[in-house]
C-alpha cells in the first residue's frame, strides 16, 4: 500500500501525510489539475486490492465501496490533520512516538531530516 502512495505521488497528486493502519489508512493529498479524487482513489484502491489478494492468494474485496475526504480550511486546519493521521498508531498504542510506526510519512519525515542534518 505504501510503495503504491509514493508511486502515485508527483504523478497524480501530491501526498502530503499518511498512514496505514493494520485496518485502515489515512491519506492527505493534493490532487493536480485533471486528476479528479474519485479517479485517484479508483486507482489506489484498485491496483493494492490486487496486490493484497495477490499476496494472501485469495481473491474478494479489500476495501470498503465509499471513502471520507475532507476539504483543508486553512495551514491550521492542514496542520492539525497532519498531527491526527501521524499520531494513529500512538492513539492505537500501536507505538510511543509516531515516527516508530514503519508505515507512517511521520517516519519518512523524521528519517528525511536525519539526513538532512548529516548533509
Amino acid at each position: 500500500v505504501e510503495n503504491a502512495l509514493l508511486f502515485y505521488d508527483n504523478k497524480q497528486y501530491r501526498l502530503i501525510a499518511w498512514v496505514i493502519m493494520p485496518n485502515h489508512l489515512h491519506i492527505l493529498f493534493t490532487p493536480f489539475e485533471g486528476v479528479s479524487l474519485s479517479e485517484i482513489m479508483k486507482n489506489l484502491k484498485g491496483y493494492t486490492a490486487r496486490m493484497i489478494n495477490k499476496h494472501r492468494h485469495q481473491t474478494g474485496h479489500i476495501w470498503q465501496p465509499d471513502y471520507f475526504d475532507r476539504y483543508m480550511r486553512n495551514e491550521e486546519h492542514l496542520l492539525k490533520t497532519i498531527r491526527y493521521i501521524e499520531n494513529n498508531p500512538v492513539k492505537a498504542g500501536l507505538v510511543q512516538s509516531p515516527e516508530h510506526w514503519r508505515f507512517s510519512s511521520a517516519r519518512r519525515r523524521n528519517a528525511d531530516i536525519l539526513v538532512r542534518r548529516s548533509d
